[in-house]
Parts: structure tokens; sequence; C-alpha cells
């Protein structure tokens, strides 16, 4: 399995942008999908996720701004962002899990830059 991801660019603070994930096989497969960042010199951060069930977990600093969601018909997960400042400046990845645990990942996609600019 492959993930794609895909979406990020350049955005001025204030601004949005939506990622895509695009699996090559069915994510239905999947118990858990997320969204990890990691931004230069700092620890990757888990910034949502969502389970096969619907259920979602967002980290305290997109609470509001961000909403994960899923297609299983495009076998896509979605990272819809609004109101991003620098902060979020970051190289987001798509991740996946067999398990129930988003934190022990079975499938990582290359990760997409995203860039806010004050």
């Amino acid at each position: 399995v492959q993930l794609q991801a895909s979406g990020g660019g350049l955005v001025q603070a204030g601004g949005s942008l939506r990622l895509s994930c695009a699996s090559s096989g069915d994510i239905r497969s999947f118990n858990v999908m997320g969204w990890y960042r990691q931004a230069p010199g700092k620890q990757r951060e888990l910034v949502a996720s969502l389970s096969i069930g619907g259920s979602t977990n967002y980290a305290d600093s997109v609470k509001g701004r961000f909403t994960i969601s899923r297609d299983n018909a495009k076998n896509s997960v979605y990272l819809q962002m609004y109101s991003l400042g620098p902060e979020d400046t970051a190289v987001y990845k798509c991740a996946a899990t067999l398990g129930s645990n988003i934190r022990l990942v079975n499938y990582w996609g290359q990760g997409t830059l995203v860039t806010v600019s004050s």
C-alpha cells in the first residue's frame, strides 16, 4: 500500500488549504488514519486522526481550525485547514494503522510542505 499526500503550498496567514492523501489500497482496511506534521527543529506532532468508525481526534493546537475527513469511494483522507498561522508551517504526512493506535503507524505517505507567511 502506498499513501500519496498532496495539497501543500504557500499561503498567507489567515488562509486555508486542503491536504489530500490518496491510498493505493482500500482505506477501509485501516482502522485509523491520520495526519502528522513536523516543523523545522521540532518534534513530529500528531495533528488529527480519524477512525474507521468515524471518531476524530485533534491536537489542541488545531482544534476548531482543522477538520479530517475521508472519502471511501476515492480511498482518500483529507485535512481541511482554516485560519492558518505561521505556527502551522511544517511538512505534513498522512499515516495509517491497521491497529487501533495511530501512533503505531504501518504506512506513511510522503510529506507535503505547508508554508504560512505572516
